[in-house]
């Protein structure tokens, strides 16, 4: 696929902070058009998609929804034992370095009475891990289309790919992410505990859970989508059969478009490994639809594994989120993130 020449347009800038909330029409932000979304409209070398429309006075209109102070830890604990979605290797955390095998093994001679006489030794550890597991964002590199394995912005394997890593839209150029953030609890609106196996969330489920919770999803927010399946995961996601049945409720394809192209989301997120519904629905071209759509053709980040129970417990509906990734470069996630929600 040719890489195309994309014109740069510039985001409308916000004058003073009495309006510096966050924005909610397309003539408050040129880059995203009603019933077109994001798309490639950043620049031929762009690689942040649709983050793009963070700027200093949309943080600090997601810093002004703070009234409490308080915290909500939105990541989930990360094992050896934990749930995978299949597709990624599970981990393993070693033992590098131990007292004991320091002690045993006179490691780099600082165990001697002469040189350590109080006897100070330390762990390390050394892990093999997917770059794909527990809370995290898929970087735009993640999903690839297509003959030449093409990824957001036309950048392709042959130029950008590798044996060590993506070298472009890799996680570890992902900026710190603090923006306002909406909740829709659709596992409440069912009136369940966690949505059944590929429960499809709807654009009307998200229209009626909008009315039921009394929030609007504006330009340039970020929108989570609750099924609840996390409820399963205890304390390190080891109940693989129970969380694998519950991990395949999510959007649809037609709902993710209903969430960019209509009410302008810049991110999407959920609870589960995928965001999306296991069942792609008739006619889809691929097993995973709206990851195509979203990483692919609109540049706009998956949000996955992100732990929504205290907030929609609390009734929670808009917040700060903040997130950050791990500078690991070449990875195609985010992973095993600890991100925030302030209240």
């Amino acid at each position: 696929m040719a890489r195309r020449a994309i014109l740069v347009i510039s985001l409308f800038a916000v004058s003073s902070l009495g309006v510096a909330l966050a924005l909610h029409s397309q003539d408050d932000a040129p880059a995203w058009k009603r019933g077109r979304g994001w798309g490639w409209i950043w620049g031929a070398e762009d690689e942040l998609g649709a983050l793009n429309h963070m700027s200093d006075d949309s943080r600090l209109a997601a810093l002004s929804l703070i009234e409490e102070g308080r915290v909500y830890d939105l990541g989930i604990t990360y094992s050896r034992n934990s749930f995978v979605w299949p597709g990624h290797n599970p981990g393993e955390v070693m033992s590098f370095r131990s007292p004991d095998g320091i002690e045993r093994q006179g490691d780099h001679g600082f165990t001697g009475a002469e040189t350590n006489p109080a006897g100070v030794a330390w762990h390390s550890c050394a892990l093999f891990v997917s770059d794909n597991v527990a809370t995290q964002i898929d970087s735009l590199a993640h999903i690839t289309v297509g003959e030449d394995d093409h990824w957001y912005n036309g950048f392709t394997e042959a130029e950008a790919g590798g044996d060590f890593g993506v070298r472009r839209c890799s996680a570890a150029g992902i900026p710190p992410v603090v923006n306002r953030a909406v909740l829709l609890d659709i596992a409440g609106l069912e009136g369940v505990e966690s949505l059944g196996a590929m429960f499809a969330i709807t654009p009307e489920h998200c229209r009626r859970a909008m009315e039921r919770q009394g929030v609007e999803v504006r330009v340039g927010d970020l929108v989570f989508v609750r099924t609840g399946s996390i409820r399963h995961w205890g304390e390190d996601g080891a109940d693989h059969e129970t969380i694998k049945v519950h991990d395949t409720a999510g959007i649809t394809l037609e709902t993710a478009r209903f969430l960019v192209e209509e009410l302008g989301a810049m991110g999407i997120g959920s609870d589960t490994s995928g965001v999306e519904c296991g069942d792609p629905g008739e006619g889809a071209d691929t097993f995973v639809p709206v990851h195509k759509y979203l990483l692919v053709e609109q540049g706009v980040h998956l949000f996955e594994f992100h732990d929504l129970e205290a907030l929609a417990r609390d009734g929670v509906w808009e917040f700060c989120y903040v997130g950050l990734t791990n500078k690991i470069a070449g990875t195609a996630a985010g992973f095993a993130m600890r991100p925030i929600a302030l209240r």
